[in-house]
């Protein structure tokens, strides 16, 4: 299924599908839990668009390629060219829509490539590897550093945390991203996972949300 993005009442945004720009270990239990360093500056990666696709039918895992890992993240769709140092405003300006992603890793593969100093696209950025949720009007998000985020898997309660635990705010991760390279109408920026990653199997049900903005119901399809 292609990907297009949407607002929540269904409303379909008139914006290509571009990069989805990752930030890895922002938040520093989610480090600690997989025993890597917390970062002293934003870790930076790319999904390509090929990766992206709608949250909300049944997700289908890549086979044959190792357990598949969640690793839920509030993402922000772009909604205007970011290039070098830009000021707190025009960044914050230029997010038009806050919504879910899930980071979906080949987390063996990811510790081989790690292991060899390898780059992780191989285990990040295959077919299908961020489900994405349609997005809440930036106007109607409220403050983005008091946003929250859960994921609860089979009626239990995996992750959650809030964007105020974020090594990188929100804000100040746009405008470090967009010093390293242009963000351009149509990309999105997914922000970091807390801790309480683990592997979907087929058949989970799946209960994602930002607390009072956003709900979204789905499941790995079997």
């Amino acid at each position: 299924m292609t990907y297009q993005h949407q607002y929540v009442d269904g409303s379909v945004i008139d914006l290509p599908m571009g990069k989805v720009v990752c930030v890895g270990r922002n938040y520093a239990e989610h480090a600690r839990e997989l025993n890597n360093p917390v970062p002293t500056e934003p870790l930076l990666f790319i999904k390509p668009a090929t990766s992206v696709v709608p949250m909300t039918p049944p997700i289908e895992l890549v086979q044959g390629r190792g357990p598949v890992h969640y690793e839920t993240e509030i993402a922000l769709l772009i909604g205007a060219p970011l290039t070098g140092m830009v000021s707190e405003e025009d960044a914050e300006a230029a997010i038009i829509g806050v919504g879910l992603a899930l980071d979906l890793t080949l987390r063996e593969l990811q510790d081989q490539l790690k292991a060899k100093s390898h780059p992780w696209e191989r285990a990040k950025a295959f077919d299908g590897a961020c489900p994405l949720s349609p997005f809440v009007p930036k106007a109607e998000a409220g403050d983005l550093h008091a946003l929250a985020l859960q994921l609860d898997i089979n009626g239990e309660r995996r992750q959650q945390g809030t964007a105020a635990e974020m090594i990188t705010p929100i804000v100040a991760l746009v405008r470090h991203i967009a010093t390293q390279f242009s963000l351009q109408p149509g990309d999105v920026v997914i922000t970091g996972t807390p801790a309480g990653v683990g592997v979907l199997n087929a058949g989970d049900q799946l209960s994602l949300s930002i607390p009072g903005k956003l709900q979204v119901e789905t499941r790995i399809a079997e």
